[in-house]
């Protein structure tokens, strides 16, 4: 029987490179004013709301977004960075289209960077490791909801593969900055409760 607790993800707030289509993986950067706004803002969305895990991705901008958000976080783990872009770090797509045409991430993956099916298996892992938290909470309760602070693609994969769907599934689930989703069950069936709320 599966649980009635929910993930919850957060995507960060916006950055200069967000803002303008760029795509970020391992470059550090800051918030906007506007996506410190969007931080803040997560906090009164997630009022009342109580975590057993917060989980985070060690980029700046997750856990800024994480401290504005209120939620002090429990965990940073690697697997929740952004999908590695490889050689079309920093670039927007249109720029990417002119080099190679035809490219979608979602099958193509980047080179240098990863497949879809190596983003898919990291987050798997983590899947893996916050099962549990959700089911027994880690101290022997009843577990309770898990807060996820992530990267747009990342996360996207992540839902996908909540749902068993392959990492591409992703393309499907557009995901804005600073914005609240959440994953949970149906008649113990995993299923996407809410998505991209702003």
């Amino acid at each position: 029987m599966g649980s009635m607790n929910e993930i919850v993800l957060l995507r960060h707030g916006q950055t200069q490179w967000s803002a303008t289509g760029r795509h970020t993986s391992y470059t550090e950067k800051d918030l906007t004013p506007d996506g410190e706004g969007q931080a803040r803002s997560l906090a009164e969305r997630l009022a009342g709301r109580r975590f057993v895990a917060v989980w985070c991705s060690p980029r700046v901008r997750a856990r800024r977004t994480a401290e504005l958000a209120g939620l002090p976080v429990s965990t940073v783990d690697e697997d929740l960075t952004e999908w590695d872009y490889g050689a079309y770090e920093g670039l927007t797509t249109p720029q990417i289209h002119e080099q190679a045409p035809g490219w979608n991430l979602w099958t193509d993956g980047s080179p240098g960077g990863e497949t879809p099916g190596e983003v898919g298996a990291r987050l798997d892992r983590v899947l893996d490791r916050i099962r549990p938290l959700l089911d027994s909470g880690g101290d022997g309760g009843n577990g309770g909801d898990v807060a996820v602070v992530g990267h747009g693609h990342a996360l996207r994969v992540l839902a996908a593969r909540w749902l068993d769907l392959p990492a591409a599934g992703g393309a499907l689930l557009r995901l804005d900055t600073g914005t609240v989703s959440t994953l949970g069950y149906e008649h113990a069936r995993p299923v996407l409760l809410s998505w991209n709320c702003p």
